[in-house]
């Protein structure tokens, strides 16, 4: 979220309201920095910055050598420009289109605080560039009627075996970004569910289809309008296929207006 990136970028991380958010990525990054992927494919939505409203394609995939950051009307993010990795998202594009899933691709793109703030959680120091090629892969979760949570589900099972079916070997990251339970305008606007976060961060490892049964009305009415973006983490758990194992899990409410979830995965699946 937007507000998690400026904690970031006006050194407020140890201040004593974000301290105990930031304090529950350590354990992630630290892993992560001992495991450090080729690529990411970080699964977003575009917050009207880059992808003009007029157009919204329900899913959309990144093919470019390099993304600039997203100027959302108070400038850029004093972060570096993401460097793409255009052969492996051509594979991705051939591959989902043939299994039967019609994106659109953008050969051009600039990136949000929706790739650019998990891009930091991820590695809050990246000096001139980023640790590892990013192929963006966009979702809407904006515009109704967004994409199911099943079909989003079944595009991260179809994007596994993308991956692995690239001929090269290539050690790859999935990023499923989006917040909790948060509503952010309305009568229901500050709503934080945490029974259902709770449920959600047990089932995205154990039970999945119980998530992808979920309506979207289901997802709006449980973890509110903007909570729907937790259909984005459903990708990221299809695309890592049936053995997983958990490393990290982190939980925080409130951040800004939002409830704040960590789950790092392991894959175990070939």
């Amino acid at each position: 979220m937007p507000s998690i990136g400026a904690a970031m970028d006006h050194g407020k991380t140890q201040d004593p309201y974000w301290k105990p958010l930031f304090d529950g990525y350590t354990p992630a990054r630290e892993w992560m920095a001992r495991h450090t992927p080729d690529v990411a494919v970080v699964v977003y939505n575009d917050h009207a910055n880059a992808v003009d409203m007029s157009v919204t394609p329900a899913f959309a995939l990144g093919t470019a050598e390099s993304y600039r950051v997203a100027d959302e009307g108070w400038g850029s993010r004093p972060v570096p420009a993401v460097t793409g990795a255009p052969e492996f998202s051509d594979h991705l594009v051939k591959s989902l289109i043939d299994a039967s899933f019609d994106l659109t691709v953008y050969q051009e793109l600039d990136v949000d605080h929706g790739l650019t703030v998990p891009l930091s959680v991820y590695c809050p120091d990246p000096g001139e560039r980023w640790p590892c090629a990013v192929v963006p892969l966009l979702v809407n979760v904006i515009q109704y009627p967004q994409p199911t949570a099943a079909r989003c589900l079944a595009l991260g099972r179809a994007l596994g075996e993308a991956i692995r079916s690239f001929p090269e070997d290539l050690k790859v990251a999935v990023f499923g970004t989006g917040g909790m339970s948060h509503q952010l305008a309305g009568a229901r606007a500050g709503l934080i569910n945490q029974d259902f976060d709770r449920m959600f961060l047990d089932a995205i490892e154990h039970d999945p289809e119980k998530l992808a049964a979920l309506t979207r009305e289901e997802y709006i009415r449980e973890a509110g309008s903007e909570g729907i973006e937790l259909i984005m983490w459903l990708i990221m758990r299809g695309a890592l296929g049936p053995r997983i194992r958990r490393l990290y899990e982190a939980y925080h409410v409130p951040a800004s207006n939002t409830a704040a979830g960590m789950v790092l995965f392991e894959n175990l699946s070939r």
